[in-house]
């Protein structure tokens, strides 16, 4: 039976907050969750897992823009730049969550969206263009809120069910645990078809949320 595509899409900040620490942590984590990802993708033979990158500070650009085969992915460090254009990120998400680009056949996608502070544009005119189309519907979506000052709100409304909370990630420790758990996670729920075709990020449950993550002692943002 011929595989059928889960399309990954990393939404990740780099904004200048993301200077130092983080941004070095977030790509290593990046990097080092990548043959996890090739893996759950060999255990699930039907699903061709696919991966693209975009990045928004004070513009949202497409860091990966065409869809790679996970094992034909090779990370490249992203760097810091300006403000928190997350309505823009979330714009150019929605135009690639349309049938066509998506093919019919397709699982359901996962939206990971990665970021540390609050979004200086108007975010919620490029949620509702996710939401208003058949795969954003139906996408699993993942947040993650790196240190004190991410608005944790509007990561929450972004997954759109109040049953999946925000991973919070208040360390290096914590950002590679929760980098690495929704590249394996959310692509399992992704490879499983839903009946009916409902939106997929409504029916995940509990069992889908993510861990408690331990911390650093003496290493908090």
């Amino acid at each position: 039976m011929e595989s059928r595509p889960v399309h990954f899409i990393w939404i990740l900040d780099c904004s200048y907050s993301m200077l130092g620490e983080k941004i070095g942590t977030l790509n290593y984590a990046i990097r080092e969750a990548i043959p996890e990802m090739q893996s759950v993708a060999h255990d699930n033979a039907s699903a061709q897992l696919l991966v693209r990158v975009l990045t928004f500070s004070s513009t949202a650009r497409w860091h990966q823009a065409q869809p790679v085969p996970i094992d034909d992915f090779t990370w490249q460090d992203i760097q810091v730049d300006g403000g928190t254009n997350l309505g823009a990120a979330l714009s150019l998400v929605a135009r690639e969550l349309q049938t066509p680009p998506m093919p019919q056949r397709a699982l359901k996608p996962v939206l990971a969206l990665v970021s540390d502070g609050q979004p200086l544009d108007e975010w919620r005119a490029g949620l509702k263009a996710i939401d208003a189309t058949p795969w954003g519907k139906k996408a699993v979506r993942v947040a993650i809120a790196i240190g004190a000052d991410a608005d944790r709100s509007v990561l929450q409304e972004f997954l759109g069910n109040p049953e999946l909370p925000v991973l919070d990630a208040n360390s290096p420790k914590q950002l590679a645990a929760a980098i690495r758990w929704a590249s394996t996670a959310a692509v399992k729920a992704a490879s499983q078809p839903v009946a009916g075709g409902a939106a997929g990020t409504k029916q995940l449950g509990p069992a889908f949320a993510p861990p408690k993550l331990q911390d650093d002692d003496d290493d908090v943002w």
